[in-house]
């Protein structure tokens, strides 16, 4: 079986334009038949074997020094992996990249962004609120030697300065599902690389690239993997860019390990077909939700998908409380709808002023749209949202983030 690191890096440029479902079911799988192969191999080995240790040498050489991908066979699993590679090369054509970096989980992605622009001295980032808690937290913190100026998109060109190494969004964001414009940002940005972090809207419904920006990000334990049962996270950016993650992926071990990126690269496959249908069912509960006077306020993000957030009149932790069918944790993404209250869990590491001024109400809830039937999820919602008493004052009208 030809293992070579040649059989999937190709180019997501050099692609033939193909739609995105079939993108899904066959990038990083195009060497298969000639492999005499119809599933993806799982390569689970950490070292390979090599006899020309003067060869070898070389390899590692070019790699310290540039971050390409080795030519031939791979070297160790820390800094490469067939498998991995796979899924890299997938979701590189999927968002319309030269390549994509896989890592251990989304903030090991994140992180590895923020090392690889703090190594070139640009340690000061521009960030626009709400964003994931634990990006908030991270960049908040300094824990990488950062700096952060919070402000809102109208604000990022002044909030640039020299030493100004990324700006960074979320859109539409977590978990107020507030969208910015991907286009102006960037060109607010100037040369300033503007990253996405993509998580939410996937592929199938915003490829930032096309809009102008140069790092799309994605928490791969979403909805590209699917199924709620595999870790990642993946960078997908030109190849400038990724070889600095890749070095600095080497160097501080944040891998994706090959059973994750073969998990990963199965549930890309299915991503349209998934995003789609619980897309439909999330549209539908949002016009339930939004004329409920048990509801305060619905988010629903202009571009759909199948994340929404509203507001109760009541108590958020009896809904929570009160859900069967839904599933009350952390995450999204899964086939099976979840709930949360950020305040309590995914936000709960933000400042609570930092929260409130970044829209996050104490009574909003975040719910990930599975794809159990619609009238299931409408039925086992309602019961919950009856639980407790509720408090209904002059209704706010509905908001399309």
């Amino acid at each position: 079986m030809d293992t070579s690191m040649d059989a999937f890096a190709s180019d997501a440029s050099a692609a033939p334009t193909r739609a995105l479902a079939t993108e899904a079911v066959h990038a990083g799988r195009d060497d298969l038949a000639e492999l005499g192969l119809h599933a993806p191999p799982l390569d689970l080995s950490t070292t390979y074997p090599s006899y020309d240790t003067r060869a070898e040498a070389a390899r590692i050489d070019e790699f310290a020094a540039t971050g390409a991908r080795p030519d031939g066979p791979p070297v160790y699993a820390r800094l490469d992996n067939p498998t991995t590679g796979r899924f890299e090369t997938a979701l590189a054509r999927l968002e319309g990249t030269d390549s994509a970096v896989a890592f251990a989980s989304g903030m090991a992605a994140l992180s590895a962004v923020l090392l690889s622009r703090a190594s070139l001295g640009l340690r000061h980032v521009v960030a626009v609120r709400p964003l994931y808690g634990c990006s908030d937290h991270l960049l908040n913190a300094g824990l990488l030697g950062t700096e952060v100026t919070w402000t809102d998109p109208a604000g990022v060109a002044d909030a640039i300065r020299p030493d100004t190494g990324l700006v960074m969004v979320e859109t539409p964001a977590n978990p107020t599902l507030a969208e910015v414009d991907v286009r102006a940002l960037a060109h607010a940005c100037g040369s300033v690389p503007l990253l996405v972090d993509n998580t939410f809207a996937t592929p199938v419904l915003q490829r930032p690239a096309e809009l102008g920006a140069r790092i799309v990000l994605h928490s791969a334990t979403k909805y590209l993997g699917g199924h709620g049962d595999v870790m990642g996270g993946v960078v997908a950016c030109d190849e400038e860019f990724a070889r600095g993650l890749r070095q600095v992926r080497f160097a501080t071990g944040g891998v994706l390990h090959p059973l994750a990126g073969y998990l990963l690269l199965r549930g890309l496959s299915t991503l349209p077909v998934r995003v789609r249908a619980a897309s439909a069912t999330a549209a539908e509960l949002v016009r339930r939700l939004t004329v409920d006077p048990r509801i305060a306020r619905v988010h629903y993000p202009r571009i759909g998908g199948a994340m929404v957030a509203f507001e109760v009149y009541g108590d958020p932790h009896d809904v929570i409380a009160g859900v069967r069918l839904i599933t009350p944790a952390v995450s999204l993404g899964s086939v099976d709808t979840l709930i949360q209250h950020p305040a309590s869990i995914s936000h709960r590491i933000v400042d609570a002023s930092d929260r409130r001024s970044g829209g996050i109400s104490d009574r909003l809830l975040r719910m990930s749209v599975g794809l159990e039937d619609v009238e299931d999820l409408w039925r086992d919602l309602t019961q919950a949202l009856s639980a407790g008493p509720v408090q209904a004052p002059r209704r706010e009208p509905a908001a399309r983030a």
